[in-house]
């Protein structure tokens, strides 16, 4: 038996293309062809100049526009007010009526249906106008406004549902990739523990044969390894902050932008950051920009609208890096209570405590004042 193996590649292109937007687009027009065509003996009757043949090819002419309704939606409105005007077809205005409200929101169909209406009325007081459509003005404006925002408001309100839709979407996509970093964080945290572990059990050893060999050739051996095992286990906790995607993670590079975008929300900042502060590791970095971030994400939200000042300096001869954040208390409470987790202070606490330093969070003299002491690591 003869066997055809272009079929199934072909049947697979066609059910692609059967559930592409664009198929639908085709469909829509078929559609408002399908519905025209049913006036073509009426519209050869009125019309002298047609024919059923030419009737018809005029409207499946203008059909075929819907096929633009994605991309270019006022085509087919354009041709949809020619052909009311020329033949008083009514069917495609209310196809590209709702084209304009779903693919381009309220704003665009609010202005065509009101287009579409005053073209209507215009036409109405025009000799020639078809009885079928209105004699009165009442019997008018009966059919041919609600055609119109009937129309519209059906295509408004889909643009609406896929905007909910794009946006379930766009919340799963960052669940899952939230996911998927909160995954690889506990990988590395799991690294540094095990391999961290086991780096300072290797250079403990060292230094004790190191101890043990004293005097003998292989002293100096042990006292190599035990210093390499202190300096992987060094890099392997800087090196922790990386992600694993390759993009590093923000230090106090990073605090302009988060400054910038605390002023964008209405809440100015004063940033100083002392140069001797800029020779911490990305370690210490990453927590100090997080602090930081954290503090400022709290100011937005209990006290919109004031300064926020915040200094980070390095002192008792270079032992301590210092952050203070301080904002006005407001003098009454945002008129809608903040979304928050009330876990933003316990995970500030939990990573400057992990790297041996110390917060504070208080209010004080009308302030609410948050400090941060790290140790900067800094030899001495």
């Amino acid at each position: 038996m003869l066997r055809l193996p272009a079929f199934p590649a072909l049947r697979r292109c066609a059910d692609r293309w059967a559930v592409s937007p664009r198929a639908m687009d085709v469909v829509a027009a078929g559609s408002a062809f399908g519905l025209m065509v049913l006036d073509v003996p009426g519209l050869a009757r009125a019309d002298n100049s047609l024919t059923g043949v030419t009737a018809t090819l005029v409207l499946a002419a203008g059909a075929a526009t819907l096929v633009l309704r994605r991309n270019a939606p006022w085509v087919p409105f354009v041709v949809a007010l020619f052909l009311m005007g020329w033949l008083h077809e009514l069917t495609m205005v209310q196809f590209a009526l709702y084209s304009l409200g779903r693919f381009r929101g309220r704003r665009a169909a609010v202005t065509a249906t009101l287009l579409y209406v005053a073209t209507a009325y215009a036409l109405f007081n025009l000799p020639g106008w078809p009885a079928k459509h209105g004699e009165t003005l009442s019997e008018f404006l009966g059919l041919v406004i609600p055609i119109g925002a009937l129309a519209a408001g059906v295509g408004i309100a889909a643009y609406r549902q896929d905007l909910v839709l794009a946006l379930q979407i766009q919340r799963n996509e960052a669940a899952a990739r939230q996911a998927v970093q909160e995954e690889r964080i506990s990988v590395g945290r799991d690294v540094h523990d095990l391999v961290g572990r086991e780096l300072t059990v290797l250079a403990v050893r060292a230094e004790v044969l190191a101890v043990r060999a004293r005097g003998d050739a292989h002293q100096q051996d042990f006292e190599e390894l035990a210093d390499t095992a202190r300096r992987a286990h060094h890099m392997l906790n800087e090196t922790l902050v990386r992600r694993t995607d390759g993009v590093a993670t923000p230090g106090l590079e990073g605090l302009a932008a988060l400054a910038e975008e605390s002023e964008r929300m209405g809440s100015p900042v004063d940033l100083e950051v002392a140069d001797a502060a800029k020779a911490l590791s990305p370690l210490r970095q990453t927590a100090v920009h997080r602090v930081v971030q954290e503090c400022l994400t709290n100011a937005a939200k209990h006290a919109p609208g004031l300064p926020v000042t915040v200094s980070i300096t390095v002192e008792g001869e270079g032992r301590n890096v210092r952050v203070e954040v301080r904002n006005p208390l407001p003098g009454t409470p945002p008129d809608r209570a903040p979304v928050s987790t009330g876990t933003g202070l316990f995970s500030m606490e939990e990573r400057v405590t992990s790297m041996g330093g110390s917060l504070r969070a208080r209010r004080e003299h009308g302030a609410y004042l948050v400090t941060a002491l790290l140790p900067t690591g800094f030899p001495h």
